[in-house]
């Protein structure tokens, strides 16, 4: 994914993140937060079945 693409992915999941505040860090620092937004997704998941 480009940096656009994580930061509109992170938005997604975290609506109070705003894109100008997230523009500011590199694409690999998104990418390790999409993943940790994604696991805590899926133990959110995991918790209410």
């Amino acid at each position: 994914m480009d940096k656009r693409e994580l930061i509109d992915s992170i938005c997604e999941i975290n609506q109070s993140a705003k894109s100008e505040f997230l523009a500011n860090f590199s694409d690999e620092d998104l990418n390790d937060y999409l993943e940790h937004l994604l696991e805590l997704d899926l133990e959110e998941i995991a918790l209410c079945a």
